[in-house]
């Protein structure tokens, strides 16, 4: 490996706007907004803010899968928040999330509304809200949460490490890639044992840690994700393929990963979801089609 560098770090750092990648435009070292831009609210209890990034995935397939259950008071407005133009920068977005993230919700299903920022902390609000896809108490909630909160603290790692080094970095640092790509691998390792052992996460029972952790290592162990499959070898998880593809086939699932989707083929892009229908008739080919 090569570690020679020609760069030494300041005393005191600054900001250099010009530090390049596919996301400098909206990097910033500081808080707050940067515009004035009010959210949209539509009709229904629970209105979501989004893009159906992993993080966003989530959230749309838990309550994708609260509806499939009968929960009638699921109901949600999606509505789509394009990070790179900037819109979580809205004064709107920055009050219900002032660390300016997708995915965030508020929930008026209450005399005042709640808002709750956070993927993983959005899961937790709507398992307990609802009763449903957690583990009521005991050993199996304890597992649920430890596998819940596993993901929020291994993300940085595989997002914005090695996503960012690997496939978004305007230099490829060798240092920072092996860095980066060895930690994953151990991560996938730590899966596949666990779903050796188990079905799911947390045990026999499909729960909030397997929808926080299938959109990102589920999309990582089929190529989907930083075009990083043959890269990492993912082939070698056959445990974490085998969940992957269960998971895959629910049809909560299939019907979340459209939601807030603005790439891809224009059947999977709904870019906003504010009815059950729209699955039918809003999606990009079906807005496309002449009439």
């Amino acid at each position: 490996m090569n570690d020679s560098s020609d760069y030494t770090p300041p005393r005191v750092w600054s900001w250099n706007k010009e530090n390049g990648g596919r996301f400098a435009s909206i990097n910033r070292p500081t808080a707050g907004p940067t515009h004035d831009k009010q959210l949209p609210v539509g009709r229904h209890p629970l209105q979501l803010y989004s893009l159906a990034t992993p993080n966003g995935v989530k959230v749309t397939v838990m309550l994708e899968e609260l509806l499939a259950l009968g929960h009638g008071g699921a109901q949600y407005d999606a509505w789509l928040i394009r990070i790179n133009d900037g819109d979580q920068f809205g004064s709107g977005f920055v009050a219900i999330n002032p660390n300016s993230k997708i995915p965030a919700l508020s929930d008026h299903s209450g005399p005042v509304p709640v808002r709750v920022f956070e993927s993983g902390a959005i899961l937790l609000y709507l398992a307990e809200k609802f009763g449903a896809f957690i583990p009521a108490s005991g050993s199996e909630r304890a597992e649920c949460l430890s596998w819940l909160f596993w993901q929020m603290g291994s993300a940085p790692f595989l997002g914005g490490g090695f996503g960012h080094f690997y496939a978004y970095a305007p230099t490829k640092i060798e240092y920072a890639i092996d860095r980066y790509a060895m930690e994953v691998k151990r991560q996938l390792d730590v899966l596949d044992r666990r779903l050796a052992e188990s079905p799911y996460l947390a045990g026999d029972d499909y729960t909030i840690a397997d929808m926080a952790v299938w959109p990102w290592y589920g999309a990582l162990v089929k190529g989907l994700l930083y075009e990083a499959g043959e890269f990492l070898q993912v082939q070698e998880y056959a445990n974490v393929q085998r969940w992957t593809d269960r998971i895959a086939e629910r049809p909560a699932v299939k019907r979340g990963r459209m939601v807030n989707r603005a790439w891809g083929e224009p059947s999977s892009q709904l870019l906003e979801r504010h009815d059950a229908g729209d699955f039918d008739t809003r999606t990009q080919d079906k807005l496309a089609a002449p009439r």
